[in-house]
């Protein structure tokens, strides 16, 4: 099963490739995708309106495909689980992610809690060529490094500390990272919806 996803973050893809190898879902993007708007509120929400923004852009292009859209962020509980659905925009968009992760580590520093319990949150969107939806959520639980550390993974992945393995995200490798993320949880469910429809 080809499948276009809705997205321009390549190690999002990476990623989301290997979740999905030897599942019979072969991802593939598509050169229009335009991002719509995104609310403030839900994952689900984001994941669904990126889904069927990208629908309809193939529909235009004349080309009938699956889709599948992800939004995603970081929850931090000191931080009233902020920068939480808002998470890409942290800081700014503009912002380089090592920036980010600096402003956040500060952030959390300067807010005085000793608690730095965190949470990352995957919603994933799938729209059949014919219109069908399935709809996944996963999460993880992790704290919120003092330092960056590690240098695998992207976003905030080097200073999420994934406490039962001692390491960050970015400290582990994608095998470790992919049987235990929250894209990996989303993903699994995803192709059990699938295969209970019958599409794979």
């Amino acid at each position: 099963m080809k499948v276009y996803v809705a997205t321009r973050n390549a190690g999002k893809l990476r990623e989301m490739e290997a979740l999905f190898a030897g599942s019979g879902i072969a991802l593939a993007t598509f050169d229009g995708y335009e991002d719509p708007i995104e609310g403030d509120v839900s994952y689900a929400d984001n994941a669904a309106l990126k889904a069927h923004a990208l629908h309809a852009q193939l529909r235009r292009a004349g080309v009938a495909g699956d889709v599948l859209a992800d939004d995603s962020g970081l929850e931090v509980f000191a931080l009233g689980k902020r920068p939480g659905v808002l998470t890409a925009f942290y800081g700014g968009a503009e912002l380089p992610w090592p920036e980010r992760r600096r402003k956040l580590i500060d952030e959390l520093a300067a807010s005085g809690s000793a608690d730095r319990r965190a949470r990352f949150v995957c919603a994933l969107h799938f729209v059949g060529a014919e219109g069908r939806e399935f709809a996944t959520m996963g999460t993880v639980d992790g704290e919120i490094a003092v330092e960056e550390r590690g240098e695998l993974g992207f976003s905030f992945d080097p200073v999420f500390l994934y406490v039962p393995a001692g390491r960050t995200f970015a400290e582990m490798s994608a095998e470790e990272k992919n049987r235990v993320s929250h894209r990996a949880i989303a993903a699994a469910g995803l192709v059990t919806e699938l295969q209970r429809a019958e599409l794979l």
